[in-house]
């Protein structure tokens, strides 16, 4: 009998059940920060011995997290699932997107506009500061 990583994409099929959502959410976030309820016992029906929380805080930009989500498995499956949309792709090209979830599983999405190149560097060597601090 085949054994499987406990963690191993266990939000994937959830990430993506969504995935329209977070799409609209991520294209209407250019007005406005966008939230979407979430309900609660599909992450706990999951995983409901989650160490870290389902909680997260997600800055993406151009097919990488820019903040580090190695602690939440929610965060990291969620990436995977953008990074295989080629309309999430192309929004992370254009902006930074902040994902946030908090612990009543409300989904905040929020767009970050990059002014020019410089200005993208200089938001990718501040998040490289602030994980260095945080580690």
């Amino acid at each position: 009998m085949p054994s499987y990583p406990v963690n191993h994409s266990l939000y994937v099929l959830l990430w993506n059940k969504y995935k329209p959502v977070l799409l609209k959410l991520m294209r209407d976030a250019s007005e406005a920060p966008q939230e979407y309820q979430f309900i609660p016992h599909e992450f706990r029906d999951l995983n409901a011995k989650e160490k870290s929380g389902h909680s997260f805080t997600l800055e993406a930009h151009k097919r990488r997290a820019m903040n580090n989500i190695k602690m939440s498995v929610v965060a990291q499956d969620l990436l995977e699932i953008l990074l295989k949309s080629n309309t999430a792709a192309t929004l992370l090209e254009e902006a930074i997107f902040e994902f946030k979830m908090d612990k009543q599983f409300k989904l905040t999405v929020t767009r970050k506009e990059i002014e020019t190149e410089e200005s993208a560097e200089e938001v990718e060597a501040q998040s490289k500061e602030k994980e260095t601090e945080e580690a």
